[in-house]
């Protein structure tokens, strides 16, 4: 691994890396906070997927997170969202598709198939490196933020007994229902719908094996509400099936990062409760 910055916050270190990856075949940056616990002892993971056009850095500039982070003794590791330095047809067109638009899947259609699989790079690659190079121990949790956050619940749906606990901020609740979904299912997967269930966090709850509670945090005022993140088809498939969520609506808060820094401190909590 490339270090390519290390700046003490709050007492630990944020720390910013690139390595060459196998899933994606090309070099990847990720960040990572290591709190000031982390010297002496191993501690629990705290992964978070950003959402479109995101980098590893929206969350650590922008998220106020790491002196809470800091106090809890919790590290968080920041992945980029998709891979970079390939040149495949359409995919610097548009912010909804391609670059920063990974949506943390397995692409099945190529040439996307090459190097989309932010899916296999963020449950199984990365941790994997984390464990190997840092001072942390076997516990995870998982979270994000729209794009990050359908990441999180299907990367936590899909794997029982894996992470410790999961949440997010405005989740893409039900892409196979969704423009934005829609789009980069065709583009990554095909045509054949059918096979989008298997990235739907809505889709995915019927076949749930474990009842891990969903924490969501969704604020009222979001553009992207009615029709993009539908988080009501995430609520009536958790009732159906008898799978536990816990939906906030935040009466005013928008989709930006000023909603998720009003809230990063009560997830931070959550997810070091269920790491202990």
């Amino acid at each position: 691994m490339e270090l390519l910055s290390s700046t003490k916050t709050f007492g630990g270190w944020l720390k910013r890396y690139r390595h060459a990856s196998t899933s994606v075949k090309g070099d990847m940056v990720f960040s990572i906070f290591l709190p000031p616990q982390a010297e002496t002892k191993k501690v629990p993971v705290l992964y978070w997927l950003s959402g479109l056009t995101c980098t590893d850095e929206n969350f650590t500039q922008k998220a106020g997170a790491f002196k809470k982070a800091a106090q809890l003794g919790l590290a968080i590791v920041c992945p980029d969202t998709s891979p970079r330095g390939t040149d495949y047809p359409n995919e610097h067109d548009s912010y909804d598709f391609g670059s920063g638009a990974g949506f943390y899947i397995n692409a099945t259609v190529e040439p996307y198939a090459q190097s989309y699989n932010m899916y296999d790079y963020v449950v199984d690659e990365l941790p994997a490196l984390i464990s190997e190079h840092f001072r942390v121990n076997d516990k995870k949790s998982i979270s994000g933020h729209s794009m990050g956050g359908h990441g999180a619940l299907i990367c936590a749906l899909k794997n029982p007994n894996t992470y410790q606990s999961v949440s997010a901020f405005a989740p893409i609740t039900n892409p196979t229902n969704c423009a934005w979904g829609k789009k980069v299912f065709t583009g990554y997967l095909g045509e054949d719908e059918s096979s989008w269930q298997q990235w739907d966090a809505t889709c995915l709850i019927q076949h749930a094996t474990q009842r891990l509670e969903l924490f969501v945090d969704q604020g009222d005022a979001d553009d992207f509400l009615s029709k993009q993140l539908k988080p009501e088809s995430l609520v009536k498939a958790c009732f159906k099936n008898d799978h536990p969520i816990n939906l906030r609506m935040q009466s005013g808060y928008d989709h930006s990062y000023y909603f998720i820094a009003s809230f990063i401190d009560e997830h931070l909590d959550y997810h070091f409760d269920a790491l202990k």
